[in-house]
């Protein structure tokens, strides 16, 4: 009986390890699936308000050390859980964890590429795409003023909580605009085993990478813009860092 209990609850973890990673289950080691890693709340490169006047210092305070910070502590503390019910084999515990994993795992990935898709005007925000980028936008939307065009109105249309993506398909070799629900748009695999924090289309295709995404929660605007989200993505584009997206760009599109 005992050892139908193992078997069981080894199963379940291999399970559990390939939804929230996407491996191959038939490759997925016990050992490697443990290898799960904390996170931690990245610094951000600018003052809380040089973003000013287009997002408030007290809403990127807020945003930084309140929304991003509980996306981290309960991603930790989630992880603990795990652990723990692991080594119990407690695996009904296991399974119930995923939805907080896959939240605060998301939340937490999404902000840390969000805070880099930003820069004070001062040190190039809003400075347009130029190079390999700028040429990829004019192709697959006709200009930049058309791309900010279908990003701010699907941005603006969608309902509830979530981020729209400027994204790079591999597969179509080409650029997309996607929308995501919430937070689900993580890649839980670059947690656990310590890869870039560079796939949060994942649920829109595996072969999506970001460029860029906005938030558009309303604790990402409402102090400032009350409901009025339409007005934050038309000023955001004032420090929008151009320069990292492009980078990204070249990265990953060979």
């Amino acid at each position: 009986m005992a050892a139908i209990r193992t078997l069981l609850m080894r199963k379940s973890l291999i399970l559990f390890c390939f939804i929230f990673t996407g491996l191959n289950h038939q490759n997925l080691s016990l050992g490697f699936c443990r290898e799960f890693q904390t996170v931690s709340l990245p610094h951000l490169p600018y003052d809380y308000s040089a973003l000013e006047p287009v997002i408030s210092g007290e809403i990127m305070q807020l945003h930084h050390q309140k929304h991003h910070q509980t996306y981290v502590t309960n991603y930790n503390k989630a992880l603990e859980q795990l652990h723990e019910a692991m080594e119990k084999g407690d695996s009904q515990t296991v399974v119930k964890l995923q939805r907080s994993i896959k939240f605060n795992g998301g939340g937490h990935i999404n902000h840390a590429i969000f805070w880099k898709n930003l820069i004070p005007v001062n040190e190039g925000g809003g400075v347009p795409p130029f190079g390999a980028l700028g040429t990829a936008i004019d192709t697959n939307f006709g200009s930049l003023e058309r791309l900010v065009q279908i990003i701010n109105a699907e941005g603006a249309a969608l309902q509830g909580s979530g981020w729209v993506w400027l994204g790079l398909d591999k597969e179509m070799k080409r650029l997309v605009v996607r929308t995501t629900a919430n937070q689900a748009s993580v890649s839980i695999n670059q947690l656990y085993f310590r890869q870039p924090l560079q796939d949060p289309l994942v649920t829109k295709g595996a072969a999506l990478v970001p460029l860029l995404g906005i938030d558009v929660w309303e604790h990402a605007y409402y102090l400032q813009y009350k409901n009025v989200r339409a007005d934050y993505l038309k000023n955001i584009w004032k420090v929008i860092n151009w320069k990292y997206a492009s980078e990204m760009y070249e990265k990953e599109r060979s």
